[in-house]
């Protein structure tokens, strides 16, 4: 049976950064929905607001990448993180706005969700992982 995680700390620690830039886009969330933003609307936008906090944090401390930061690698996690936002954002219109799940009880479990899925194996594959190199 192939082993699903090769790495935990590597995967405990981006799941520590994604925690750190969850906590930015909830709060940006919470404060543009106050703002009366549509919330799939406002959570493409939390979510691109955390995702500089994560990309240092997954660069430096998550994946041990020490090489210089070039716009390639920007790019990749770029990409990532837009088609994690419109996942999010899809998956809170489906939960937060369709079955009338509270907004950051939604946004919570809907980020897990995508971080399991998506977000954690694009990074490691696409930006910081020995696929990167591969893309750039």
């Amino acid at each position: 049976m192939p082993v699903l995680v090769k790495n935990h700390r590597e995967l405990l620690t981006a799941g520590i950064a994604g925690i750190a830039g969850t906590g930015i886009d909830v709060a940006v969330l919470v404060l543009l929905v106050a703002r009366h933003v549509s919330i799939p609307l406002a959570t493409f936008v939390a979510a691109l607001a955390g995702a500089g906090t994560s990309f240092v944090l997954n660069k430096y401390v998550a994946f041990r990448d020490r090489s210089p930061l070039r716009l390639s690698q920007v790019l990749r996690f770029d990409l990532v993180a837009i088609v994690a936002a419109l996942l999010v954002a899809g998956c809170m219109k489906l939960v937060a706005c369709t079955l009338g799940v509270p907004v950051v009880t939604a946004k919570l479990g809907c980020a897990a969700l995508v971080f399991a899925i998506w977000t954690y194996p694009a990074q490691r594959r696409l930006v910081f992982g020995g696929g990167a190199e591969a893309v750039s």
